[in-house]
């Protein structure tokens, strides 16, 4: 595929956000820098997205608008097809219920232009929430790169927003799908690219985020008990990469509650760390127990 003439995509994954979707709209619209185009992946609306962005669509716009509708599959399935149509250098993803700072195409375009190459996989930069307050704790101003692995080990904290190459995301397996469920941890291809690349250091805000009371980081109990093949295919990924006893045993009890939960017999012979495993056994069941107990008292992450 030929690269596209604007440098960035980005693409934001739509499932029933209509209400919300105009926020990240107006603020592409007040972009300092028009060097991007957006995507819109519709996972399976049911309201009026699609009407709407057709409408934004026939609008004179310094940007192109790009708009995908799918059936519904989760946030790793809009992911998997935006980086089957993109075709620019980088791409960032902003949530249908997020929008971007004025000038954070600008920030992007120009930070990569100026310090960007092959030997890193993208840019971590910061989220903020409608008040301006950073997400967390700040990126660390006396390193110039990190993997998002070693942030978080070295005491990091809150989510931050990453702008990627496309050809490295390209370059890593799809994510997972698993029947009946539809949830699989966007983290597993940026826990591969940390084995390869580091992600250049800009400690600038680029997007504000609202958490809404019906995404997934707010209803992880559920999403254990509806999600387990995707839960116990991300604990695997992560035993081959997780440093330390304590983590790696962690890691262990989530599989095995995840494996018992979907009815995996096999999860023992399957596990890249059986002896740890079978030691995670009880712990496992025991989160299980507590997994269930929350979802039935109506209690979320």
């Amino acid at each position: 595929m030929k690269p596209n003439s604007v440098m960035l995509t980005v693409f934001t994954p739509a499932y029933n956000r209509a209400h919300t979707l105009h926020r990240c709209y107006e603020s592409l619209k007040r972009q300092t820098c028009d060097d991007f185009l957006w995507l819109i992946i519709d996972d399976g609306s049911s309201d009026n997205t699609k009407e709407l962005v057709e409408g934004w669509m026939r609008e004179e716009l310094p940007f192109e608008i790009r708009y995908e509708y799918k059936e519904n599959g989760g946030m790793h399935t809009a992911h998997n097809r935006a980086y089957q149509l993109m075709d620019t250098l980088l791409n960032v993803c902003i949530d249908s219920d997020d929008y971007m700072s004025d000038n954070a195409v600008e920030l992007i375009v120009n930070f990569w232009k100026e310090h960007g190459s092959d030997k890193y996989s993208g840019i971590i930069a910061l989220d903020t929430d409608f008040d301006g307050n950073v997400i967390g704790k700040r990126l660390e101003r006396d390193r110039k790169a990190t993997t998002l692995s070693g942030y978080y080990a070295r005491g990091g904290a809150g989510d931050k927003k990453l702008i990627y190459r496309t050809d490295v995301m390209n370059q890593y397996p799809q994510y997972p799908v698993f029947p009946g469920e539809k949830y699989v941890s966007l983290g597993y291809k940026y826990l591969l690219a940390d084995q390869e690349y580091e992600l250049l250091i800009m400690d600038e805000p680029v997007c504000l985020v609202e958490y809404q009371a019906d995404g997934s980081s707010n209803n992880m109990f559920k999403q254990y008990l509806n999600n387990p093949k995707g839960f116990a295919f991300m604990r695997k990924v992560d035993m081959r990469y997780d440093q330390g006893i304590k983590r790696k045993f962690k890691t262990c009890v989530h599989y095995v509650s995840s494996s018992q939960i979907s009815g995996n017999s096999n999860f023992l012979k399957e596990s890249p760390r059986k002896f740890m495993t079978f030691l995670a056994i009880p712990a496992g069941r025991m989160l299980t127990r507590y997994i269930r107990k929350k979802v039935a008292q109506g209690i979320n992450a």
